[in-house]
């Protein structure tokens, strides 16, 4: 990794560690709930930022990547086994030690996939739709590439609601906390968990997944394969010239957008035990698309801040009734007068003064 994103990394450590104790000080400790979140979502946002900024794809279905990996999870750790336990697959899983016996809050015991055996099989799942869907639609480009990813968001929406082991509307409660790594010696557990007593915890568990996701970006965009990307971004018939696999290059980010995309929904949907069908509607993905144009497609640091920011203050309700309003109006100005993301909105005004005065 390059001298100044290694500074900003360690920055940005510094940063959460201020505003944890900042918290502690004040007596707000109320905002981790919505920062733990945030950093969640935040996840899915620089993974699509990548695929957008980078290798030049949108996808207005990433909330059917989320929707994957937190729905298979909260469904596999949540369903009970034992009536089916002589089940030749059902003995293969606890042969190989992905099943976990517990209780549920009446006493009754439960055979269930284990968290850790779920979250790899949500998120491998993820990856492999992902896969099977790319290879035929990448090679789309434009608004049909768009509404082909809408569709596949739609079309999994719509599964989640009409599947009765899906929940329905109702979507799945009760889920399960995620134990990440048992306790060693004198340390606790780190465990996944929307109880109070683990709220620090918890906050420090977001934004270190958020930071590893950084980090490994980060450093894809500066090694050969980002050069490939920002290549094939530019002109596909140019990249393709210098013998660039843009087909594989473009099927690769879009599987790894979705794996960060999936890893999020399994962690929030441990974090908040439950979660339902909105979490796969269009705007969902429409809001994630909307992060990244804001912060900026082609800067990750913008699309971190401007993401974990703008899903902050929408977690903490501050536009209300009118929070979908609020951000096509944000998309709106962000199209018109920063292209580039907000922070480059500085730039925008100088280039326009030396339009006007030349």
């Amino acid at each position: 990794m390059k001298k100044k994103n290694s500074l900003k990394i360690l920055s940005l450590c510094g940063f959460v560690i201020a505003v944890q104790l900042l918290t502690l000080v004040t007596g707000t400790q109320y905002f981790l709930t919505q920062l733990t979140m945030s950093a969640y979502y935040g996840l899915v946002v620089i993974g699509l930022g990548v695929l957008m900024g980078y290798a030049g794809q949108i996808s207005i279905g990433h909330a059917g990547f989320f929707a994957i990996g937190g729905y298979l999870s909260a469904a596999l750790t949540t369903r009970n086994l034992l009536g089916v336990a002589e089940n030749p697959l059902v003995k293969l899983l606890d042969q190989v030690g992905f099943l976990a016996m517990s209780q549920d809050i009446y006493g009754d015991q439960l055979l269930t996939v284990s968290p850790w055996a779920a979250c790899l099989i949500a998120v491998g799942a993820a990856g492999l739709i992902a896969l099977v869907l790319g290879v035929p639609v990448l090679k789309l480009k434009g608004h049909y590439l768009a509404m082909a990813t809408l569709g596949f968001g739609t079309i999994i929406y719509r599964l989640l609601l009409a599947t009765p082991y899906f929940g329905e509307a109702d979507g799945i409660s009760d889920v399960p906390s995620f134990t990440i790594l048992p306790a060693l010696g004198s340390l606790p557990p780190i465990v996944i968990s929307g109880d109070f007593s683990l709220r620090v915890v918890n906050y420090y568990v977001a934004w270190g997944v958020l930071i590893i996701g950084m980090i490994l970006l980060l450093n894809l965009i500066d090694s050969r394969v980002g050069r490939a990307l920002r290549s094939l971004h530019s002109s596909e018939e140019a990249a393709e010239a210098v013998g660039v696999n843009t087909a594989g290059f473009k099927v690769g980010v879009f599987v790894l957008s979705a794996i960060f995309a999936a890893f999020a929904g399994v962690f929030i949907t441990h974090y908040n035990s439950g979660i339902g069908p909105s979490e796969a509607s269009v705007m969902k993905s429409v809001r994630y698309v909307a992060l990244v144009a804001v912060g900026g497609m082609t800067n990750l640091w913008g699309m971190l801040i401007m993401g974990v920011s703008l899903t902050f203050l929408s977690l903490r309700g501050v536009f209300g009734s009118m929070d979908d309003a609020v951000f096509g109006v944000i998309l709106i100005g962000v199209m018109l007068f920063a292209p580039n993301g907000v922070l480059s909105v500085r730039e925008f005004f100088v280039t326009r003064k030396k339009e006007t005065a030349e």
